[in-house]
């Protein structure tokens, strides 16, 4: 069985030798691959010294890196995480073996931190919204949507398209799954503080938009129908308060006097109705796209296919979860 570790990274001189080195002892016949994405520093330097395969990708943004990572590397099992050393990698072999008992496609590592400093306040109420807002609309049973390690069965990674080019890849991986109806799961692993020198890239609100907007585009994109129906609601809605007035006077009087008001209202509402024949339309498309996805993601043997080839040490998940009042960094 083939495993890659792939390692995105941008100016991580100060923690990627050890995350390498981290994951060569903890998956030995693993293959360490790190992706630079236009660093300043010796990012490059280091990871090649600690005995990872490095490569490069210009087109700055998580995203673009992944999609490079994905379509270059051929493996069986692909174990994905920042190269920030905040992630724990002597996880990576028990969240392997979980993934492959249970036979899901994806694993995601669910964030336990210890030290408040591991994950500001900003960053645990983002992920916490907008992972409650993705359950809602996707139905999307996880509860740290945005972690930044996973683990991928060969089928994910070759059926999965990309458009995200950030930090809102994490969105977009995980509804890819949800939406071909893939068997995913979670495993708690611990989450630590960056090392000295290393620098979050993140930035709250900025990259929290771009993800709120990369949600609503798959929503237009994977449920069309709900996405221009809500539209259509909304202007009904506002069709209906304005012209209700104007509807009133005429029964009253037989006059219509605000006749620019009757002119919108009626507009509005014709509108509500192309949204809504757009939703019927658009549904009946993305029916046959989703079809054509499942197929091919179908025609990929799975995880449950493989032979066990990975050395994985005895479970001991009381090594990986939390000890009493140590916090967790998602609900």
């Amino acid at each position: 069985m083939n495993i890659a570790v792939l390692v995105p990274c941008y100016n991580e001189e100060a923690a990627i030798a050890k995350v390498v080195a981290d994951f060569r002892a903890a998956l030995p016949g693993a293959i360490v691959y790190v992706y630079d994405n236009n660093s300043r520093d010796q990012t490059k330097a280091r990871a090649r010294e600690a005995g990872a395969v490095v490569r490069s990708e210009q087109r700055q943004g998580k995203g673009n890196v992944v999609r490079r990572m994905f379509a270059d590397i051929e493996a069986d099992i692909y174990v994905l995480v920042d190269g920030d050393d905040t992630y724990d990698a002597g996880a990576g072999p028990r969240m392997i073996a979980h993934m492959m008992e249970d036979g899901a496609d994806l694993l995601t590592a669910r964030r336990i931190h210890t030290d408040a400093a591991a994950y500001r306040p900003g960053h645990l109420l983002g992920n916490r919204l907008l992972t409650g807002l993705t359950a809602l609309l996707f139905n999307v049973h996880l509860s740290d949507m945005l972690s930044g390690y996973r683990v991928f069965s060969r089928r994910f990674v070759k059926s999965f398209p990309f458009t995200a080019e950030g930090f809102a890849i994490e969105t977009e991986l995980t509804i890819h799954a949800v939406r071909l109806m893939m068997p995913m799961t979670e495993m708690d692993t611990r989450y630590k503080e960056r090392p000295i020198g290393s620098v979050s890239k993140l930035n709250t609100w900025r990259d929290g938009l771009r993800i709120l907007g990369t949600i609503g585009y798959l929503m237009r994109e994977e449920r069309p129908l709900l996405f221009f129906a809500t539209v259509a609601a909304l202007f009904a809605t506002v069709s209906l308060l304005i012209g209700a007035p104007v509807v009133s006077e005429y029964f009253r009087t037989g006059l219509v006097p605000r006749l620019p008001t009757a002119v919108l209202s009626t507009g509005l509402m014709v509108i509500s109705f192309l949204s809504l024949t757009c939703g019927l339309i658009l549904d009946t498309v993305t029916r046959g796209r989703w079809e054509a996805k499942r197929m091919a993601y179908l025609a990929i043997p799975g995880p449950q296919h493989l032979d066990g080839g990975l050395c994985v040490p005895a479970p001991d998940i009381a090594d990986d979860l939390p000890a009493r009042g140590e916090r967790r960094a998602s609900p």
